[in-house]
């Protein structure tokens, strides 16, 4: 039997216990979890460039000068700007499914987008000024680059029933526009993660002159146009 001078011991001993078989961590083990530093991605090589500039640089521009016969190699057409655009109707009646598309944007193309907000107030849609309704990001550079190679190698192959991309969706100034259906066609959407599947609209900038210039610069940048 205990003596009375112990009866503190058992509980003491039990809550001992309780801890060691693996019950809930204390509240100095979760600080101490939470204040481990979190793991740095790591810094891209010195000599890295992205494959389809290294493509464009090597390839295309000499193939463009050779059908068009440029004589100056600055008119030679390039890529200018992706912007990427989400249009989020259901807004009106929940604000969250803007962050979450917001979130699902910023993984597609690695970078953070902007939210979009209306302009006026329309009473028939329920929307009103400065009410936040879509996404947009505006990719140059590097990361353009990648996700053009993402969006010709990955992600449009897994479009359903795919059968090209309309070759007159061009703005006479040498800019391209397409939609996607479901933005779940890039990899780095997680299906069993999302609540809804959303449209998105592709807009592909050129300092090319003429649609006929664009076109042939974006076929050498093998986008699958339907013949």
């Amino acid at each position: 039997m205990a003596e009375k001078g112990d009866k503190g011991a058992p509980k003491g001993g039990a809550k001992q216990g309780k801890d060691q078989k693996g019950g809930k961590p204390g509240k100095a083990d979760a600080k101490a979890k939470a204040g481990e530093p979190k793991a740095a991605a790591k810094p891209r090589p010195a000599d890295y460039r992205p494959r389809m500039k290294d493509h464009y640089e090597k390839v295309v521009r000499d193939a463009m000068k050779e059908k068009f016969g440029y004589a100056n190699p600055m008119q030679i057409p390039r890529l200018e700007k992706i912007v990427l655009n989400m249009g989020i109707g259901e807004a009106v009646s929940d604000r969250k499914k803007v962050d979450n598309a917001a979130g699902d944007l910023a993984l597609i193309a690695g970078q953070r987008p902007v939210i979009t907000r209306a302009r006026k107030s329309i009473a028939t849609y329920k929307v009103r000024e400065n009410m936040a309704i879509g996404a947009k990001v505006t990719l140059r550079g590097d990361r353009m680059y990648e996700f053009l190679d993402r969006l010709v190698t990955l992600a449009l192959p897994r479009v359903k029933d795919f059968r090209g991309l309309n070759p007159k969706s061009f703005d006479s100034r040498g800019n391209f526009a397409f939609g996607l259906r479901e933005h779940t066609v890039f990899y780095e959407i997680d299906y069993d993660k999302i609540d809804e599947t959303w449209g998105m609209d592709v807009i592909v900038c050129t300092t090319a002159n003429s649609d006929d210039e664009a076109r042939e610069l974006l076929r050498a940048f093998n986008f699958p146009f339907r013949s």
